[in-house]
């Protein structure tokens, strides 16, 4: 018995017509779609602020004028999380479009995540488990929408619907999780991203089909893509999503433990790859919470600094606005200059001979980061360093987020499965027999803001969830592999042996590298040490950085603690998200053995 999961969205922002694709592409048993993200419940806390009836994903309801009808013909379910921080708002409006089209499609959602937040907090919301979904679909739900869940249970909350798989059948669990992480971020599971996309037929991915899992009742998966839709599906597409946004070999989650170290992969013909091996732990007793609070205004100015004397040109400019900036009264409260030598010597054009000097402000005040930054920048266009342009006049400064994690007892949160006829059917959770402790990750960059959480409401027959634990002893690392025998090498990239993926959780970063020969991980894993991997990427020498190892899958996981500042919604540095810091990984140079080469 398969359950076949398909995913339609990677992001509030992703392919529109992906729903369609999938519903009309192939069999489909569950349509899922993600939309949410640390920026995107910011987002979604400024459109509430202007609407209280807001505050959800409205691309999706208007994907769903079509979506519903396909759907309803083919018998597919459809859960996701764009419900955002209103998915009874999200609901009652799907109910509207589906009378208006005439459809039976019945409609059921998940509250519970949004916690009351604190001073200054704009959004407040616990990461859910499935089992609120499952609830929802075992009431005959067509469509589930949710607030605030981890994004692999739009898969674990189906799966224990279709396969009535217990609380504590954590290997289960644990194998939809990871088939649920795979499929999350969409188009990134079939080579959209993919560090070696440039061995392959540029054709292949310039419309990379969405993923799907082919679930087994034993917890197993096939990850696909429905046939003659584009992109890749291999073990390495597959290996790059796995480490992706996680870190060593717990995962831990709402409804088990993931061990990611037992993860095995194995190639099952073209564009198919077999998930099995996965072993479950039972959840931690909290829940992570994700807070965005506004943190000030923010405003940049990019100077342009073109030809010779790059260097002292831009120490003139810097000496003028910093001396403007002391002549007034409301100087930013943070300024940052970063200087990006983008020129070549005796350049063919004149943009290639120009170079990048940037300057970001932030302030409480508007007027600080704003009509300040204006007049100080703008003032100086026939006073400063020949050939002064700017690639943007700076305006009005805009307001910047800040993210925080924090963690709370899962038994304190009140997760409701609100079903088709309205019944309200709570999902408890039993209360740990301590004090819990947080769960285990790499060192945070501030300690996690206590968040209060309202009672929970005494109810209907409560859906049964797996009993919390205390933390489990670490797991320690795995031996490595015997090195390679010493033979000569050659200077080359990173990335002409190892693929890599970054990204962003809250301040912290994390870079998953791999490899695809056993030969290629002897290497690895005695090279990249935490020594060579900040002499690599010098921005990361003075923080905390920890590396987690995954034999399995010939991978080694870095989190750096605290480089994206306070997170992707105060755009703390040139790559906010950390996307691209696992290519400027590759791009570095080291002794290589030349039999890898």
């Amino acid at each position: 018995m398969i359950l076949r999961i398909g995913n339609a969205s990677g992001f509030y922002g992703d392919r529109f017509d992906a729903v369609r694709e999938m519903l009309t592409g192939g069999e489909l048993d569950v349509l899922t779609g993600d939309y949410l993200a640390e920026l995107t419940m910011l987002i979604l806390g400024r459109d509430q602020l202007k609407d209280p009836a807001a505050g959800y994903a409205k691309t999706f309801l208007r994907q769903m004028e079509e979506g519903l009808g396909l759907a309803h013909e083919r018998g597919v379910r459809i859960v996701t999380n764009a419900g955002g921080l209103n998915p009874a708002g999200l609901a009652e409006a799907l109910r509207s479009l589906a009378a208006k089209l005439g459809l039976p499609t019945r409609i059921a959602h998940v509250e519970g995540d949004r916690l009351p937040p604190t001073d200054g907090v704009l959004t407040s919301n616990a990461y859910l488990g499935g089992a609120g979904i499952a609830a929802c679909l075992a009431a005959g739900a067509d469509v589930v929408v949710t607030g605030r869940v981890t994004d692999a249970a739009l898969v674990t909350g189906p799966a224990q619907w279709h396969f009535g798989w217990g609380p504590q059948e954590y290997d289960r669990l644990a194998g939809a999780v990871v088939a649920g992480h795979v499929l999350e971020c969409g188009t990134q599971a079939t080579g959209g991203n993919y560090a070696f996309f440039a061995e392959h037929d540029p054709a292949v991915f310039r419309r990379p089909g969405f993923p799907l899992a082919e679930l087994h009742e034993d917890g197993s998966a096939v990850i696909t893509k429905h046939p003659g839709t584009g992109g890749l599906v291999d073990v390495g597409t597959v290996t790059a999503q796995l480490l992706y946004e996680t870190a060593g070999a717990r995962y831990p989650g709402p409804d088990v433990t993931a061990r990611l170290d037992t993860v095995r992969l194995t190639p099952e013909g073209p564009d198919r790859v077999r998930i099995q091996g996965v072993t479950g732990e039972a959840p931690p007793p909290t829940l992570k919470a994700g807070l965005n609070r506004l943190g000030g205004f923010r405003n940049e100015v990019v100077l342009v600094l073109t030809g010779l004397d790059i260097e002292a040109k831009a120490r003139l400019v810097r000496d003028q606005i910093e001396d403007a900036f002391a002549r007034t009264k409301s100087r930013p409260a943070e300024v940052r200059w970063e200087l990006a030598r983008t020129d070549r010597e005796d350049a063919a054009t004149e943009e290639t001979a120009s170079a990048l000097l940037r300057l970001v402000v932030r302030d409480p005040d508007p007027e600080a980061v704003g009509r300040t930054l204006t007049g100080a920048a703008i003032e100086l266009a026939l006073a400063s360093y020949p050939g002064f342009h700017v690639t943007a006049p700076p305006g009005r400064g805009a307001p910047y987020g800040v993210f925080e994690t924090a963690y709370v007892p899962a038994a304190d949160v009140p997760h409701t499965a609100v079903l088709p006829d309205g019944t309200r059917v709570p999902v408890p959770v039993p209360p740990p027999t301590q004090d819990p402790a947080p769960v285990p990750v790499p060192p945070p960059t501030q300690a996690p803001a206590p968040v209060p959480v309202p009672p929970r409401a005494q109810d209907v027959e409560p859906v049964p969830v797996p009993p919390r634990t205390q933390d489990p002893a670490p797991v320690p690392d795995p031996p490595l592999p015997a090195p390679l025998p010493d033979g000569p090498t050659c200077r080359a990239p990173l990335g002409r042996v190892a693929g890599a993926r970054s990204g962003d959780k809250g301040g912290d970063a994390n870079v998953g590298v791999w490899v695809r020969t056993e030969e290629e991980w002897r290497w690895l894993a005695h090279t990249l040490t935490v020594e060579k991997f900040r002499e690599l990427l010098p921005e990361t020498a003075e923080l905390t950085v920890v590396r987690h190892t995954l034999p399995n899958l010939r991978a080694l996981n870095f989190t750096v603690a605290g480089i994206l500042g306070e997170g992707v919604a105060s755009q703390a540095r040139f790559d906010p998200q950390a996307k691209a810091l696992g290519e400027w990984l590759r791009s570095r140079h080291l002794d290589i053995p030349e039999e890898l080469l």
